[in-house]
């Protein structure tokens, strides 16, 4: 079996199978970012600006066939493939409109008579090692800066998503990115290493597991290549309080389902306070009750979407049967389909002792896990007892009281009363474990930028 291929999650049926790099490919590959970037970067940042703004238009254009190719690849629900495509889009948009004022030089004060200026401009080539589980957006928020900087792009996608990964190439193309400076790279782990430790690369940007970060950003250190990771989160909830607590339950559920729980800020642990807490865990078991296996391209409602793939499915059963082997309890969910399908109910699991292997551990999958704390000490206390640091939130009606407790999180994002701020314009990433580095936003693009001193005396 080709280790890059299209396999429906839905059905275990492979669609497309697809051609890996040899290293000759690999080669050409490299020499052409490099060649290539010679060129882009002497191109005045509006005239880069206008063809980042032409991608935006074609992703706009191709927005339900984009759609559709993901869904097929790692069985995202139709609406949430196009609510994706739509946010690349408007990533894409975003640094097309503002990012020639973002990196416009600026000039400093100085002590030493004349003018100080600090200059934004590319490095050259970069590496973007990309996951399945949001194949556009997570591409637009690395790509779309580094194309208007001027830097050219080798991007190795996920091995499921071969069709999407070669259509941002064409849409890229289409839109006047000069041939060489987007890159659709089918690379196996040595040929990533060999582009790491290659000196055309100066940079490389990972999106996925802890391990595979730890592995690249080994890499990269030992050849003194700038990178930046955005790695898992076991993301808290906290709820202290709240007027309506279904509504908030509905909230935590809807968010914690979205995308199969394949989110990495997803909000994988939900802390709430002992007086609704019974309240809450009832709700939850209301809308994990009475769901069905459902077509992905036509997902109707009380049906759920499969995850990316079987060998997910079973990771995600495997987990949630070793925290009930603990001592948790599955209070409702967690079926796991028979055959080769990729189906896993969502689930609620509530009392995984603290100290057992799963009160640590990231569940990559629909996946509710629910504490119950008495203070907001506690709250905090457990919010802050791991070892990722994503994002986080808390709830209360009291906005100040919510407040106190989320300036507190030892996270990367902290937010009140919504889980989740997402737009293109906010940076996102993590502290701890969860990575280093920001995407998107004024912060994303001076991730891979030569922060150039420029002085001239005075006369």
């Amino acid at each position: 079996m080709a280790k890059y291929r299209v396999q429906n999650p839905a059905t275990g049926d492979i669609l497309e199978e697809f051609e890996s790099a040899t290293d000759a490919d690999i080669e050409g590959f490299l020499e052409r970012a490099d060649a290539t970037y010679r060129g882009w970067r002497e191109r005045s940042v509006q005239e880069r600006a206008a063809v980042v703004g032409r991608v935006a238009d074609l992703f706009a254009e191709q927005r339900s066939h984009l759609a559709r190719l993901i869904s097929l690849e790692m069985g995202k629900s139709l609406p949430e493939s196009l609510d994706e495509v739509d946010f690349a889009t408007d990533i894409i948009r975003y640094y097309s409109v503002h990012g020639p004022s973002l990196v416009t030089a600026n000039e400093i004060p100085s002590t030493i008579p004349g003018t100080a200026m600090i200059e934004r401009l590319p490095i050259g080539a970069l590496l973007g090692v990309m996951p399945w589980n949001f194949p556009y957006y997570q591409v637009a928020r690395f790509a779309a800066p580094n194309l208007l900087l001027g830097n050219t792009i080798l991007l190795k996608h996920a091995d499921i998503c071969g069709r999407s990964a070669a259509f941002i190439q064409d849409i890229m193309e289409q839109a006047g990115v000069p041939t060489g400076a987007y890159q659709n790279v089918r690379a196996s782990h040595a040929q990533i290493a060999t582009m790491i430790a290659d000196p055309r690369v100066q940079g490389v940007s990972l999106t996925g597991s802890e391990r595979a970060g730890a592995i690249i950003a080994a890499k990269a250190g030992t050849h003194l290549k700038k990178c930046v990771l955005e790695l898992g989160g076991i993301d808290p909830m906290v709820v202290l309080d709240a007027d309506d607590v279904a509504a908030v339950a509905a909230e935590a559920w809807n968010f914690r389902v979205y995308n199969g729980g394949q989110v990495c800020n997803s909000n994988k642990r939900l802390i709430v306070m002992a007086d609704i807490y019974d309240e809450f865990v009832a709700e939850l078991k209301k809308l994990a009750t009475g769901l069905v296996p459902g077509d992905q391209l036509d997902l109707p409602p009380g049906a759920y979407a499969p995850l990316s793939s079987r060998a997910a499915a079973e990771t995600v059963h495997a987990q949630v049967t070793r925290a009930v082997a603990a001592g948790a309890t599955l209070e409702a969910g967690g079926e796991l389909c028979d055959g080769s399908a990729a189906y896993y109910s969502p689930a609620v699991l509530t009392g995984v002792p603290r100290g057992s292997d799963s009160y640590s551990e990231e569940i990559f999958g629909p996946v509710a896990i629910v504490y119950r704390v008495s203070s907001d000490e506690e709250a905090l206390e457990l919010a802050n007892d791991c070892a990722l640091g994503l994002g986080g939130s808390v709830f209360s009606r009291d906005e100040a009281r919510a407040a106190r407790v989320a300036a507190r999180l030892e996270v990367g994002m902290a937010h009140v009363n919504i889980i989740a701020a997402e737009a293109a314009e906010l940076p996102f990433g993590g502290v701890k474990r969860s990575g280093f580095g920001r995407e998107m936003g004024p912060v994303g693009i001076d991730e891979f930028v030569n922060k150039r001193l420029y002085f001239v005396a005075a006369n």
